[in-house]
């Protein structure tokens, strides 16, 4: 469902060693990986460390990367490819979105077919 680059999935277990604590909830620490309402095309990639999932999040590893998916999110996420740029002018996860119909320039947003809500301009 989710494919990472390599350099996404080293940033991302870096991520969520930093974050780690020596409790046993540190075993199930992943990313909660959602899209919102939002955005400069109507809806945001939205990415959070957390070793609480929810009762229906659907639970997937990806080179060592537990995520956490939302139903909601779940069908726009299918097929997402991740990766991780670092250069002089942009530097962060970049989102290869199969689903998204448009993106806007920010790479952080998109819109998919009919079911897209009202984008809010960038700032």
């Amino acid at each position: 469902m989710i494919n990472l680059t390599e350099k996404a999935a080293f940033r991302l277990r870096a991520f969520l060693r930093a974050k780690g604590s020596s409790d046993e909830t540190a075993t199930r620490r992943g990313v909660r990986l959602s899209v919102a309402d939002g955005g400069c095309s109507g809806y945001e990639y939205k990415m959070d460390i957390t070793s609480q999932p929810h009762s229906d999040d659907l639970v997937i590893e990806e080179d060592s990367v537990l995520f956490y998916i939302d139903l909601k999110s779940s069908p726009l996420l299918e097929g997402l490819e991740i990766d991780f740029i670092d250069g002089l002018m942009e530097s962060g996860f970049k989102f290869s979105n199969p689903n998204a119909s448009g993106s806007c320039g920010c790479g952080k947003s998109f819109k998919a077919g009919d079911c897209t809500p009202a984008a809010v301009p960038c700032s």
